[in-house]
């Protein structure tokens, strides 16, 4: 995922010294008592997070309430450890506080959430996220001389507004990030590669959480393996379960909102990395010597490691051995695993999701295999099979880098808001615009890089984990449902072969679609496009019988209207004519 590394990430590094209470350097202090003493000086930090995660429509004066109250409890605990609550997890205190606070769990709907105790009751703050933030009104504004004196007025104060902003706009990036990107995000004017890198953070996060809540823990397990493996090419295949066990346990605490399990896992995997640095990757020394949480940043968005040079382009035990069946039937997850990782540090030019799409091929190919009466001259063609598997993937991608050679940036927009809608109309207008840019930026920025294959692939990939969601109850029509839930690896191919949604019905009335004000000309350029884009979506939703060609040209003639009523001595009055003329309408 080395494309979604965005070089903003040194910003923060002056802003970090001061915002948060750093530990000693890793080496010179037991790591598991350095993370704790990091997570007790910064808990009003991770508190902020952690509430403005859950429970987004917060007011800053609410979150910083909580504060306060976490603050107490923490200096409460540090002089007496004895306390009943003191040896509790520190999510299960704040989520009884949250819970506590007067007339909170009414207001922001979640008190069927104070009902429950314990795990259930994390995860029903858990589904109470939501990621689509529209409801939220706009970050707050100040130039930068402004927020400069402010920092120096009250920097406590200050950072937390950084955080909770930040934390309640993006309610699934695991703690760690926050707190090592939150607050140069707050400085707008020199931070905008900290935005975008926090913004595929956000998806990236998103998408393997989804992962787990939807498939369970096997196929979270499968994308650590093919990332794990790529990263580090040289790791042996013990150490990489080992490591595995680890990365695991992270994602179900980072994933469940947990903000201190969430840091002290993390840092729990980058010291058994750090530990193992000769046997596992020689591109770490630099980011093994950084502090908490920085440490754990630098690792994952580090460098892939060199291929080893003894390592052979195949590796012939899983398709020229006469005892695979046997070898598969003795630990079947154990044996596929293994595939999963031979194959995947003998193949950096792949995505992430073809690599599961190739182990997929080779169980199913398995299970046929082994029932013949002769399975090696059955599984000896499956480089055939994998081979055909990866040229399907790559024919996807090619026709979609040819959209970005053949429209323009507009018109690729058009073409994906119109295909989205089509697909999926019963999402929101604002998640099918979300879902459009979002596709127009990941083909933009990958399909003139060498390593395009992987890149598309990756990051289409986080774009259909946008529609198809975190939640496992998340429904929106069946065929979307089909590959959404079906199979994690083959979601993007079956995508390419949905059609306009048959089950949708569209709204009976325009609901004032047409009806242009003279406001439009007063609109600034960007709001001006997101005025178009959302027509435009609204227009499939009402009218999904229009066809493709017919519908790429309405963001043409919609400009043209604008341009020329906004000329007209009544503009409204002009838009009402114009609109009125259009014979498709």
């Amino acid at each position: 995922m080395k494309q979604l590394t965005l070089a903003g990430f040194v910003i923060f590094l002056f802003f970090l010294t001061e915002s948060l209470t750093l530990p000693t350097k890793l080496q010179d202090v037991d790591d598991a008592s350095i993370t704790q003493k990091f997570i007790e000086e910064n808990i009003g930090y991770i508190t902020v997070i952690a509430f403005s995660q859950y429970v987004q429509e917060a007011s800053f004066e609410e979150v910083d309430r909580l504060v306060k109250i976490m603050t107490k409890y923490k200096g409460q605990c540090s002089g007496e450890v004895t306390l009943p609550d003191c040896p509790r997890l520190t999510n299960d205190i704040l989520l009884e506080k949250t819970c506590a606070v007067k007339g909170l769990p009414q207001k922001y709907n979640f008190s069927h959430c104070c009902s429950m105790v314990d795990l259930e009751r994390e995860r029903c703050f858990f589904h109470n996220k939501k990621s689509d933030v529209g409801f939220l009104p706009p970050l707050p504004t100040l130039d930068l001389e402004e927020k400069c004196q402010t920092y120096k007025n009250n920097r406590e104060s200050f950072l937390n507004n950084c955080i909770y902003e930040v934390s309640r706009r993006n309610p699934f990036v695991f703690a760690p990030t926050l707190l090592t990107v939150a607050t140069p995000n707050c400085f707008r004017t020199k931070a905008e590669p900290v935005i975008q890198y926090l913004k595929a953070l956000s998806s990236y996060q998103k998408n393997v959480c989804g992962a787990l809540v939807k498939f369970g823990p096997q196929v979270l397990k499968s994308i650590n393996i093919a990332i794990l493996s790529q990263k580090f090419p040289k790791i042996e295949f013990k150490e990489l379960t080992s490591l595995l066990e680890d990365v695991s346990s992270k994602y179900e605490g980072c994933c469940e909102g947990d903000a201190v399990k969430c840091i002290r896992r993390r840092s729990k995997i980058m010291s058994h990395i750090c530990s193992k640095q000769d046997s596992i990757s020689s591109k770490i020394k630099d980011c093994c010597e950084e502090k908490i949480p920085k440490r754990g940043e630098c690792i994952i968005y580090s460098n892939k490691d060199d291929r080893p040079k003894d390592l052979s382009l195949r590796e012939a035990k899983f398709t020229e051995n006469e005892n695979v069946c046997e070898q598969r039937d003795a630990n079947p997850d154990i044996f596929m695993a293994e595939f999963l990782f031979e194959y995947s540090r003998r193949h950096p030019e792949l995505s992430t999701p073809e690599l599961l799409r190739i182990a997929r091929v080779y169980e199913d190919l398995l299970e046929e295999c082994c029932t013949t009466e002769n399975p090696p001259d059955c599984y000896g063609n499956a480089e055939y099979k994998f081979n055909e598997t990866t040229q399907r993937s790559l024919k996807i991608v090619q026709r979609e880098c040819e959209h970005v050679q053949n429209l323009g940036k507009d018109d690729l927009k058009y073409h994906y808001l119109i295909k989205f809608t089509k697909i999926a109309p019963q999402l929101s207008t604002e998640e099918l615009t979300f879902l459009g840019k979002e596709m127009v930026t990941a083909l933009t920025t990958c399909c003139t890089l060498s390593e395009e294959f992987a890149c598309v692939d990756n990051l289409v990939d986080l774009v259909i984990g946008e529609l198809c969601g975190i939640n496992e109850n998340r429904s929106i029509n069946p065929a979307v449902d089909h590959c959404c839930k079906t199979d994690f690896a083959f979601r993007r191919p079956c995508f390419e072969g949905l059609e306009a949604d048959k089950t949708y019905v569209p709204p009976s009335t325009s609901q004032g679609l047409f009806t242009f004000h003279a406001d439009w000309c007063q609109a600034h350029k960007e709001e001006l496009q997101r005025k178009k884009d959302r027509f435009l979506v609204n227009l499939v939703k009402l009218k999904p019988e229009l066809g493709g060609e017919e519908l790429q040209s309405l963001p043409t003639d919609f400009s043209n209207v604008v341009e020329k009523c906004c000329k007209a001595e009544g503009p409204e009055a002009c838009f009402s004519e114009e609109m009125a003329g259009k014979p498709r309408f």
